[in-house]
């Protein structure tokens, strides 16, 4: 196969992961406004995916981390990381299918950790930089976010709150901490396939080792997850929205704008943060802070699993694709084959019980004596 070709047939899978990413994580920023009332569905995603594709422009420090921080680029090549975002790919649609709102950005991580190491040797992958970068990140985030969530919380309902319906003058503060962490998840996900892309570009030559993605790779990248998050992951938010504990106005409140100070100040700072582990964080820490919430810790435990065998996961399947995609032109063809008809399985099988933004929507009260309302269209 032609490097030209592969180096295109890399950089459409590395959006092709961007779009996933986008429906995968768009509950991040607004399953709890959703599940409030605060903003409707379609309109909660549009807002998203437009504040998503701003967020995209204003920082590259995360996509530089991902191109030369966390592997040798002068020992792969384009078709290891082809392998990798397969194995990324596969990971996200599994998890989006059976509603876990697991880390896109652990998936690619792992996927193109595992591709590497098994393609071109243990010392082409650099595992203190993982370790400082995505591991510790990975576990001190939640955390924080949570514990900011529930001592915001509490205090909303201590001192504002205090016994009038929570749900009163709540509804723009959610509507703006919920595009706030539109615009973060913008300047975090996105950045990290301008990352994938631009490591392509290097171990392609076509560009110096340790330059910044170029305009064109920018754009693209804001573009796809800007168009993956406006078509919404319905069964990811209905998790986080409805799943983790009952969410009111204040809490929402609490829940985003802890999230979204967290992704900000870790997008500053370079580290490639998973905002699905923030914002689940963030909506758990409101549950604890407010006594009447009930927190459904067996589904947070259950998405604890699924995070820790997000890297190892996509790690086995970036390694197997990744080998057989280096093996020349009929082992790439034969990895996208088999990633495409993964991916329409997936797709196939979702069907059957579908979740839309009309399984959000609730029944409008009707006057005694009538027939019930019918759902919102």
């Amino acid at each position: 196969m032609e490097p030209s070709l592969l180096v295109v047939i890399v950089v459409v899978t590395a959006l092709v992961f961007d779009f996933t990413n986008g429906f995968h994580d768009t509950a991040n920023s607004m399953a709890t406004s959703i599940a409030t009332g605060a903003l409707k569905p379609r309109v909660a995603v549009a807002i998203s995916a437009v504040l998503n594709l701003v967020g995209a422009f204003l920082s590259v420090e995360v996509a530089k981390t991902i191109s030369s921080g966390l592997v040798d680029d002068t020992k792969i090549g384009p078709s290891i990381v082809f392998g990798g975002l397969i194995g990324a790919i596969v990971w996200n649609l599994v998890t989006w299918f059976v509603g876990l709102p697991s880390s896109s950005s652990h998936a690619l991580f792992g996927g193109l950790i595992g591709a590497t190491w098994v393609s071109a040797g243990t010392d082409s992958v650099h595992f203190g930089k993982i370790v400082e970068k995505v591991l510790v990140p990975a576990a001190a985030s939640p955390v924080i976010a949570g514990v900011v969530a529930m001592i915001g919380t509490y205090f909303v309902y201590r001192f504002l709150v205090r016994g009038r319906p929570a749900t009163r003058g709540f509804k723009v503060g959610q509507v703006v901490s919920a595009s706030l962490v539109s615009l973060a998840h913008g300047t975090n996900d996105a950045q990290k396939t301008m990352g994938v892309i631009t490591l392509t570009l290097v171990t392609a030559g076509s560009l110096p080792a340790g330059a910044s993605p170029p305009v064109w790779v920018i754009i693209s990248a804001a573009c796809a997850l800007a168009l993956g998050t406006y078509l919404g992951g319905w069964r990811i938010t209905h998790t986080l929205g409805k799943g983790l504990t009952d969410i009111e106005g204040p809490q929402g409140f609490a829940a985003q704008t802890s999230s979204a100070l967290v992704i900000l100040i870790s997008s500053r700072l370079g580290f490639p943060l998973s905002t699905t582990h923030v914002c689940s964080g963030g909506i758990v820490g409101s549950g604890v802070g407010r006594r009447e919430a009930p927190v459904r810790w067996r589904m947070a435990g259950r998405m604890v699993i699924a995070w820790l065998f997000t890297l190892p996961a996509a790690a086995i399947v970036g390694a197997v694709s990744g080998k057989i995609a280096s093996l020349g032109a009929a082992g790439t063809i034969a990895v996208g084959v088999v990633g495409i008809g993964v991916g329409v399985g997936i797709w196939l099988l979702s069907r059957r019980h579908p979740v839309t933004a009309h399984s959000f929507q609730v029944p409008e009260p009707t006057p005694a004596g009538t027939e019930p309302g019918r759902l919102a269209a």
